[in-house]
């Protein structure tokens, strides 16, 4: 397949790089959007205020309200759901509230969400108040089932909500319908933050805070790793809530846990980035939701000694390399997928469609996810894997490219096809589904039409973007040193790239995967060492 380089609009800033500012990364932010050199501030000042977030006083309210009684947060299965868990039952105990404890799904058992089984499971522990954090909108029933029991619900989520609300007692969701808050691009882990801060205020203005209570922000590195490891749209206030939670955590102000993950990561955390909770310490927490409990990855979260997260954090190093194992395997099943698939429609392959759904019955479906994310970086189009989750019922995850919103193409074909899909959600990058193993084939060609429908003929699948090419001055260890310094990047704000043409002057192999070019530029000005990863 033949990749198309484009370079981003306004590669080239007007006027001069402020003060001190390298211009090859005045040049990065300028492509994206920066103008002003005032919008690089990332002081907690910058954050959309805590009150403008709908709902936030009714859950204030809540709260306090049963502050003395029994409250179960309900969490997610991945690091998203796992840091929202962490903040709240931490910043709860903290503010004095009497008894607190978590629960999340396993998702082999229960699958995702507030559902009717896990209202059951939670009525055992005689909870008053069930806390979602990045779930519950979509859990009509789940809700239902909770009011029907006594146990009064409130909803903190970011996903995007279907035709119908859950009847919770409150919702915040800057994604509901009506919603006027600044910053859309949340993550869970975000709205709980949001949501502990303007509890901590309330409590204090009603002098019920305990002295010495400390704020929400002394876990903001709990909320860096959430933001960035769901893969949300890092648009300004993200960026804050990222770059406050990473200098917490080089200045060594973060949990056990995330020290503990750090180390087996072989990461250091005085030197930590944005990319670095994505890439290591992600991936480790996440493997627990996807081959075993979350509840250990929340356990390493909350652990108060680094010896306990250690232990813990040790699991889920080895779940994550067990992980790494079977998605491999699955990948490498997915591209000879890839190569013979072909459509009942015209004999279309893989290549040409511009949705791809793939399945296998051995494929576990806690890694799905991945192998969806591997096969759409190869394609450059959105893709859906499957696997089985029993009694005639698969399981898909999907991942999409820029352009394509996947939730949204799910919405189209479970309206125009009301008995396909048995439930699903999401939000623009990525969603989940689940649907009769008899009604694939349907479904496949119903997701190929629809992302074709949608996709925009100016914007080809396989173009990259790069933020131009650097003067033969600009490749230097200074350049490398200022945009790792940037930043925070990542969805939607993307670390840079660049293009050039080089000569390539010899190569040799490394290991089984790797490419080291010795290489020139084209007016043989400088010369440089070069590595083509997993080539």
């Amino acid at each position: 397949m033949q990749l198309v380089v484009m370079r981003r609009s306004a590669t080239q800033p007007c006027g001069e790089s402020p003060d001190g500012l390298n211009p090859v990364l005045w040049r990065a932010y300028w492509a994206r959007g920066v103008r002003d050199p005032n919008d690089l501030a990332l002081g907690l000042d910058r954050l959309t205020p805590v009150g403008t977030l709908e709902g936030i006083p009714a859950a204030t309210d809540i709260l306090i309200a049963h502050r003395e009684r029994r409250i179960l947060v309900v969490g997610d299965f991945d690091a998203d759901g796992a840091t929202s868990t962490a903040l709240i039952v931490r910043c709860l105990r903290a503010f004095g509230f009497a008894n607190v404890d978590f629960l999340v799904p396993n998702r082999f058992e229960y699958g995702y969400g507030l559902t009717p089984e896990i209202v059951a499971l939670a009525a055992g522990r005689e909870p008053t108040l069930i806390v979602t954090v990045d779930n519950g909108i979509s859990s009509v029933t789940g809700v239902a089932a909770a009011r029907a029991l006594g146990i009064e619900v409130l909803v903190t989520d970011h996903h995007l909500p279907g035709p119908e609300l859950p009847a919770a007692n409150v919702i915040v969701n800057p994604n509901v319908p009506g919603s006027r808050f600044a910053s859309r691009a949340l993550a869970g882990v975000g709205v709980a933050f949001y949501v502990m801060a303007a509890l901590r205020r309330a409590l204090e203005t009603r002098s019920l805070l305990p002295a010495g209570a400390p704020s929400a922000a002394e876990w903001l590195d709990l909320v860096a790793l959430g933001t960035v490891a769901d893969l949300v749209p890092l648009d300004a206030n993200n960026r804050v809530l990222v770059s406050q939670g990473l200098q917490r955590i080089r200045a060594g102000r973060c949990v056990p846990g995330i020290t503990a993950l750090l180390e087996f990561a072989k990461r250091s955390r005085l030197s930590i980035t944005a990319a670095d909770l994505g890439f290591a310490v992600g991936p480790r927490l996440n493997a627990a939701g996807r081959l075993d409990d979350m509840t250990i990855g929340i356990r390493c979260l909350l652990a108060d000694s680094l010896a306990d997260a250690t232990g813990l954090a040790a699991r889920l190093d080895q779940l994550n390399v067990e992980r790494r194992a079977i998605e491999a395997k699955m990948q490498a099943e997915a591209m000879v997928a890839v190569k013979h698939l072909r459509t009942a429609v015209k004999g279309r392959p893989a290549m040409e469609r511009s949705g791809v759904c793939l399945f296998d019955e051995t494929w576990h479906q806690g890694v799905v996810g991945l192998v969806a994310s591997r096969i759409k970086d190869q394609l450059r189009r959105p893709v859906i894997a499957f696997a089985r989750a029993g009694q005639g019922e698969l399981r898909g995850s999907g991942r999409s490219v820029p352009g394509i919103h996947i939730r949204d193409v799910l919405d189209r074909i479970a309206t125009g096809n009301p008995a396909m899909l048995s439930r699903f959600g999401g939000h623009a990058m990525a969603a989940g589904l689940s649907l009769a193993e008899s009604l694939l084939d349907d479904f496949a060609r119903a997701f190929d039409q629809e992302v074709r429908a949608c996709t925009d003929a100016n914007k080809p699948a396989n173009r990259i973007e790069t933020d131009g090419e650097l003067g033969p001055n600009d490749i230097a260890l200074d350049t490398a040193h200022a945009l790792r310094a940037g930043g925070p990047w990542g969805q939607a704000f993307p670390e840079p790239t660049f293009d050039g043409v080089f000569a390539i002057k010899s190569t040799r192999r490394i290991g089984d995967r790797h490419l080291k070019l010795w290489v020139e530029t084209v007016q043989r000005e400088r010369s440089f060492d070069a590595v083509a990863f997993n080539f």
